[in-house]
């Protein structure tokens, strides 16, 4: 009977710094962040009560469609992440545990943060700018008075460059033989753009389409290389088109609304 009471007592003392362990665990704050489906716009539309895309020097076309850049949003850099926060979101399909460091870097603050983040949406900007007026030029349209104004809020980072071009695009020429671009659907997607228009992969895309289908999108671009992660989440009724060039992306939309050519899918 000792010896069992002793056994029983050891294994209890064993126990003890586990259990205290694991009750820090659960209160201390983990080096992870919690994403969710942030808001999505229409770059075709306003912001805040002005234009996304402001152009001038050239006349723009009246759009019905919708051209909706996503967005995700994330426990900030400072935000204390719990046990509990970090397994809730395992488990639920609109939240992503991230590891802090892949979502901000290391080491800086919120500030710095942010203008980084809007440092990187300027050089979208101009990237997606200039990508959109070298497409327009090379189909003959001539766009040496245009300028192209673009602002989307607070959004940071450069992953709405391939809608900001398809905006510019579809303002000045449509689908090139008078018709809307989107052919009056309402189209997301994501993507980074270079100069050259190149489409580049950004992450949290399943987040996306998610945000996506929630504010009515039908249609959603997607860089290909995350084609995988954007099929976890869509809907059976939302099209997937991968993506990987702006003049790819442009062909893709026109086949699409008049129902001919082969639409590339994920």
């Amino acid at each position: 009977m000792l010896n069992r009471l002793s056994r029983r007592a050891a294994l209890a003392l064993c126990a003890l710094p586990v259990i205290a362990l694991l009750a820090v665990a659960g209160f201390a704050p983990l080096p992870f962040s919690v994403a969710q489906p942030g808001p999505t716009t229409n770059v075709l539309g306003d912001d805040d009560g002005k234009p996304v895309i402001e152009v001038t020097g050239a006349p723009t076309r009246d759009t019905s469609g919708q051209l909706r850049a996503v967005t995700i949003v994330a426990t900030g850099p400072e935000a204390p992440v719990h046990l509990g926060d970090v397994l809730d979101g395992w488990f639920a399909e609109d939240r992503a545990v991230m590891p802090r460091d892949s979502v901000y870097p290391s080491g800086n603050s919120t500030k710095e943060i942010e203008a980084h983040n809007k440092k990187e949406m300027k050089g979208s900007q101009d990237a997606a700018t200039e990508a959109a007026l070298a497409y327009l030029n090379d189909e003959g349209r001539t766009t040496d008075k245009v300028r192209v104004s673009l602002q989307l809020g607070d959004v940071g980072g450069p992953s709405a460059g391939l809608l900001f071009s398809l905006g510019i695009i579809d303002l000045l020429d449509g689908d090139g033989s008078g018709g809307e671009l989107t052919g009056g659907k309402s189209i997301a997607g994501t993507g980074t753009i270079d100069d050259d228009g190149k489409v580049g992969a950004v992450g949290g895309v399943s987040l996306k389409v998610q945000a996506a289908d929630r504010d009515g999108a039908t249609v959603f671009l997607v860089p290909k290389a995350e084609c995988a992660d954007a099929k976890a989440s869509a809907p059976k009724s939302m099209r997937l088109i991968p993506v990987s060039t702006l003049r790819g992306t442009v062909t893709a939309l026109t086949d699409l609304e008049k129902d001919s050519g082969s639409v590339p899918s994920c």
